[in-house]
């Protein structure tokens, strides 16, 4: 557990202590997102207060992850696994994405950044390498960083050919990020949902560890292959979180932008695939497909009736247009994040409870 402990103090000591340089950084090169403004027909909340706030946080957040994970192993003097290092690429990739999403928002001045069939291109490019590379590296049981099986607990019956799992996993990676850029819309919102998401994660991956078949071949045992050096990175996830909340909260002083929601999302469902709890995540990222149904319900009763659901999607937004204060929003929301990553590790535990 110490290897656990020190990614996560590493990680947050590095966001707590290293986001104020990258604030300072930015704003002395005037660096800061263009606002969204209301425009005829097409109200958007007063987000005027936020200008001149600096964005590409996420960058300060992918690097202390990454000095967590190289603390850790320091500290173990074990070397990185395939599957620590495969999520690490699908971070770092996806955050490459939001990179270049940010940069023309802020150096081109476009609110709404690249367009989104070229933002679809670049994570679909992770995505797919990411889908192949998990099904190489097999270790010396023959064991693979991801199986084939779609899985909710565990693996299930159902075996995907390859192509089919390839594409199974373009569209968790794809769906996740997506899922948790459109909830970092208010300050402090996704940072502090994703935070429970990752310490969800690192319960898991510990758990599934002491309960390795790699120790004991049992009923109950976990095939996973890797679990602590998952939980290693989970916990260092979850500290960047924490130390980045400091300055994400409202009123924010740095945005995470698309570089950072992107490599968060990338992240969970790096984790979803390799803890074999890919179903789960409808539990674990509760809150990011809450706020993606009304997106896309949004969307679909407008075009099938004319009339939309809410005021404005995503969902946060609609309870903005309603006059809820931002603050409120954010930890109601936090709330109901918190309600289902219990339930999700209720169901975790209560599975290996009855089995």
């Amino acid at each position: 557990m110490i290897f656990v402990i020190v990614s996560a103090v590493v990680a947050l000591l590095t966001t707590l202590f290293g986001t104020p340089l990258l604030i300072r950084a930015l704003r002395s090169h005037g660096y800061s997102q263009a606002i969204r403004v209301s425009k005829e027909g097409e109200p958007y909340p007063e987000h005027e207060g936020k200008r001149g706030t600096p964005s590409m946080g996420g960058a300060a957040i992918i690097l202390a992850v990454c000095l967590g994970y190289l603390a850790s192993h320091l500290v173990s003097g074990r070397g990185p696994t395939a599957s620590g290092l495969l999520a690490l690429y699908l971070i770092v990739g996806l955050g490459a994405v939001g990179f270049i999403d940010d940069y023309l928002k802020i150096f081109r001045r476009r609110a709404t950044g690249m367009r989104a069939r070229t933002k679809l291109v670049g994570q679909a490019m992770v995505a797919l390498t990411f889908a192949w590379f998990v099904t190489q590296f097999p270790d010396p049981d023959g064991v693979t960083p991801a199986s084939r099986a779609i899985s909710f607990i565990r693996d299930t019956p159902l075996v995907l050919p390859t192509a089919i799992f390839v594409l199974w996993i373009w569209f968790l990676v794809t769906a996740t990020t997506n899922s948790v850029n459109l909830t970092d819309g208010l300050d402090g919102l996704a940072t502090g949902a994703s935070m429970m998401t990752f310490m969800a994660y690192t319960l898991i991956s510990v758990w599934q560890y002491g309960q390795s078949c790699s120790f004991e071949v049992f009923t109950r045992c976990y095939t996973v292959r890797d679990p602590l050096d998952m939980a290693v990175l989970a916990a260092a996830l979850a500290g960047a979180c924490f130390g980045f909340l400091w300055w994400n909260t409202s009123p924010a002083k740095i945005f995470m932008g698309d570089t950072g929601s992107l490599a968060l999302g990338g992240a969970i469902a790096a984790f979803a695939i390799l803890s074999q709890t890919e179903l789960l995540l409808i539990f674990l990222g509760g809150l990011f497909l809450l706020i993606t149904l009304s997106v896309i319900g949004q969307v679909g009763s407008y075009k099938l009736t004319g009339k939309r659901m809410f005021r404005m999607a995503p969902l946060h937004h609609h309870f903005e247009m309603k006059g809820w204060g931002e603050v409120t929003i954010v930890v109601r929301f936090w709330i109901i994040q918190g309600l289902f990553v219990a339930a999700g590790l209720g169901l975790f535990y209560g599975e290996w409870v009855r089995t």
